[in-house]
């Protein structure tokens, strides 16, 4: 069972099942059980390229899982369904109104130590050269809409508003992002870990660096072959654990980050050289990729 406990965090998997056709094959698997790709082809009557987006997303969502089996004919992807139950809760707060905004952009960060490949850029221009990490430093990274790095961590300082009359219920951010490959890789996966305040929340596992199209608010000028778009994730962390896309990751609950009226809030996103997939990490701000936004910070509160 999948419990989604902000609206917010429903947001993609809404997006991907507003298509017939991934809806449809939902059902297929739902009334006959696991198939493999080519007779979900067949059932559907479309051919395996047309169908192969729709299993990506799906699979990206949660909804279902692909499994590599040896057959007569070769390796076959096997596509079964992986969520029995998706519950959307809009009752999770008893109050909706105790609770603040903010949005941070990609140039904004307060720390960061990166290793090339690596850059940083505004919507009108590349900051500095690419590759030199020294350009991080620049005044203009205020005004930076896309940074990319290989290894090393990127660390924001979050607004906190509350008074010593009220505790954090939960954080939750939002932010589009992907790997990092030389050119573009659309396999090739990232450990990607978050953490506040020094406490590690979860790691998160992006797919690729992606450039098969253009993305929708990528200046016309940016390189074909550089990062394009990212993914939308969602990232919160409750009374209950820590969650990405409403999907629990670590048993991490917001009172483990100690937040108080006086706290400083260090969200820090790394790739470590230690890790499985040490594939980089790219952050889309409003004039790059598929969303029209920069990192955004939404704070649940109650009065103690």
């Amino acid at each position: 069972m999948r419990n989604i406990q902000d609206l917010s965090n429903a947001l993609p998997l809404l997006k991907c099942l507003g298509s017939d056709i991934r809806v449809a094959i939902l059902e297929l698997l739902i009334q006959e059980g696991p198939q493999q790709m080519s007779d979900i082809s067949s059932s559907l009557g479309i051919t395996s390229g047309s169908l192969s987006p729709h299993m990506k997303m799906l699979a990206d969502n949660g909804l279902i899982s692909i499994k590599f089996d040896s057959g007569k004919r070769g390796i076959q992807k096997i596509c079964s369904i992986a969520e029995d139950r998706i519950i959307i809760d809009l009752e999770n707060y008893e109050n909706k109104n105790n609770m603040y905004e903010a949005e941070i952009g990609v140039g904004q960060y307060s720390d960061y130590k990166i290793y090339p490949t690596c850059g940083i850029s505004t919507p009108d221009h590349v900051i500095g050269d690419v590759d030199s990490a020294r350009f991080f430093a620049s005044p203009e990274r205020f005004n930076a809409g896309i940074l990319w790095f290989t290894e090393g961590y990127i660390e924001y300082m979050i607004p906190n508003y509350i008074t010593e009359y009220q505790s954090v219920v939960e954080l939750l951010f939002s932010f589009e992002i992907s790997s990092e490959a030389p050119g573009v890789r659309e396999d090739w996966p990232s450990d990607i870990q978050f953490s506040i305040n020094g406490v590690e929340l979860c790691t998160w596992t992006s797919p690729g660096d992606f450039g098969t199209h253009t993305g929708i608010y990528t200046p016309e000028w940016w390189n074909p072959n550089w990062n394009q778009y990212g993914l939308l994730k969602f990232l919160s962390i409750n009374e209950t654990g820590t969650y990405i896309d409403g999907f629990k990751k670590s048993d991490v609950t917001i009172s483990e980050l100690n937040i108080t009226a006086e706290s400083s809030i260090k969200l820090r996103m790394t790739v470590s050289k230690e890790s499985e997939h040490c594939g980089g990490l790219t952050l889309f701000g409003r004039s790059f990729g598929n969303y029209n936004q920069d990192i955004k910070i939404r704070m649940h509160y109650k009065e103690t």
